[in-house]
């Protein structure tokens, strides 16, 4: 049976069609965890001994022992980290009792640092993230956009732009790795209807690669946009809220008016790769037999009009949405937040908003409300409390002493012109997060930034946005990012794809981060005023 044969199920909420051989994964990962298990005890005994062999022969000329005890911890909470030993929610929570035992900061100054402003920002988002999963808002808004960029004839380059488009959109306004692992069943359920195996011709084939990688990095690019797109992003503002406590914050509209064109130049970039390399002379003809309007009319046709249910979430989203970029607007067109003198933020949105769809009723059923507590059930409580953590350590690699000592392993920056202190800083920070987590590096390298901008006499934020932003170009392995991961497990994608594919994005986005960081970002986030309201050390 071809593509074009295919049955499906009349079920709206059924996924297209099920990820390639996922049996036969799930059956030989059984053998593979086994094989392991005895490598997985030694990297949980590997943290601990890490940690006492730096407390016992690490002697940090610089610092004192508390610096050394900070370090001492990262290299138990980071070998958990990358090696996944133990769980890693739980390895986010180590700071809790690995801090106040060794002696780097109190139980309750650590426990802050897992709720606050930019805490309460990403729980009210995802859940409305799950409300609009439940009622399938994300499949419609899938459909509808492909349907539009479908075309007539089939323009592959077209219907490309039209995916990678909408998932990048979706980005936006929820964590990219939700983003990843919601469009990745639309897309590989368009892509289940071409023909597969030794009938697969190659141009099909590089078609499938070109979705599915437009895919995985859309969700990365859009994620750039808003705060609420990736957790790299809201560790940057807790970091600058953390550091700079009378400096003005960063707002959700503040970033979206930097990171848009940014996220918008890069996605060009992308498209532009995709095309070039996988969308080749003839791809059109190939693909037409399989992939039609009238197939994509119908899945749409199965989910039916639009309900009350689903009116009332894209209701609250936006609501939601004109709630952020209306806090603060500019210094002289104040925003709703001046009503409250400034004491509320854009978290406080955030939960506000989603506290009403657990009020208002869906008239589904008597009773019923758009939201309830057992539909939460899948909050990502990891994502959560790795942003906990990252602002923890974040906290103690400052206030030990750590962020002085380590930062001058970077001390070649302060001899880097201006102009190249964009691009210096966001190859190094998009080198390091290909081997481990853009969470992770962003919770080591910006408080390393911070110390170097001192030292430069800098504003703090040249530094520490290329670090952050080079953070989430984790574009060459599939451990690079878990929407990676989500992308590699299709079956339609290596690693070698990866490479060919990421490695000129890379460059891409480093240009233009290079480019918008001194001109648009000076703009934005004032890097060329006096540091008036930055620490008195900094000031002359």
């Amino acid at each position: 049976m071809n593509g074009a044969d295919t049955v499906h199920s009349d079920d709206p909420k059924a996924p297209f069609l099920p990820l390639h051989d996922q049996i036969h994964r799930s059956q030989s990962s059984n053998s593979f965890i086994k094989s392991i298990f005895t490598l997985k005890s030694f990297f949980i005994l590997l943290g601990p001994l890490l940690c006492a062999a730096v407390c016992l022969g690490v002697n940090l000329n610089n610092g004192g022992d508390t610096s050394r005890n900070m370090l001492a911890v990262l290299a138990w909470v980071f070998t958990w980290w990358l090696t996944e030993a133990v769980p890693m929610p739980i390895t986010s929570m180590s700071p809790l009792f690995l801090f106040p035992l060794f002696g780097i900061s109190s139980s309750d100054d650590v426990a802050r640092s897992y709720m606050d402003d930019v805490i309460t920002l990403v729980l009210g988002s995802f859940i409305l993230a799950l409300a609009v999963e439940h009622y399938n808002i994300h499949r419609r808004l899938a459909l509808n956009i492909t349907l539009l960029f479908c075309g007539d004839p089939l323009n592959p380059p077209l219907l490309l732009l039209g995916i990678c488009g909408t998932t990048a959109f979706v980005s936006m306004w929820m964590h990219n790795v939700a983003a990843a692992v919601m469009m990745m069943p639309v897309a590989t359920g368009i892509l289940q209807r071409l023909p597969s195996g030794p009938t697969q011709s190659v141009l099909v084939s590089k078609f499938c690669k070109a979705v599915v990688l437009g895919v995985i990095y859309s969700a990365a690019v859009g994620g750039m946009s808003t705060l609420t797109g990736t957790g790299v992003n809201l560790i940057l503002v807790g970091m600058w809220k953390s550091y700079f406590p009378e400096a003005k914050p960063i707002s959700f509209n503040t970033w979206l008016f930097f990171g848009f064109p940014l996220a918008l130049l890069i996605f060009v970039a992308l498209w532009a790769i995709l095309c070039l390399l996988y969308c080749r002379r003839g791809s059109s003809q190939a693909l037409s037999a399989y992939l039609d309007k009238a197939h994509l009319k119908r899945e749409l046709d199965l989910l039916g009009p639009m309900a009350f249910a689903e009116k009332m979430i894209l209701a609250v989203f936006s609501m939601l949405i004109v709630l952020w970029m209306t806090r603060n607007i500019t210094d002289d067109i104040p925003g709703w937040g001046s009503l409250f003198n400034g004491r509320a933020g854009d978290g406080t949105a955030s939960v506000l908003m989603a506290t009403l769809l657990f009020i208002i009723p869906n008239k589904k059923q008597p009773g019923e409300k758009l939201m309830d507590w057992n539909k939460c059930k899948k909050l990502p409580w990891n994502i959560i409390l790795l942003l906990g953590a990252g602002f923890a350590i974040a906290d103690g690699v400052r206030t030990s002493g750590l962020a002085d000592v380590l930062s001058e392993m970077l001390d070649f920056l302060e001899h880097a012109p201006y102009w190249a202190i964009a691009p210096a800083v966001g190859i190094i920070s998009s080198t390091i997060t290909e081997f481990t987590s853009n969470n992770a590096t962003t919770t080591l390298l910006v408080p390393l930034l911070i110390q170097i901008a001192q030292t430069m006499r800098l504003h703090p934020l040249l530094l520490m946005i290329p670090g952050a932003i080079g953070a989430q170009f984790a574009y060459l392995l599939p451990t690079g990012t878990p929407s990676n991961i989500v992308g590699f497990t299709t079956g339609h994608i290596e690693i070698n794809d990866m490479l060919v594919t990421g490695i000129p994005l890379k460059i891409a986005g480093i240009v233009a981060l290079s480019v918008l960081m001194p001109t648009l970002g000076a703009f934005v986030f004032r890097t060329d005023e006096p540091l008036l309201n930055f620490p008195r050390s900094w000031v002359n």
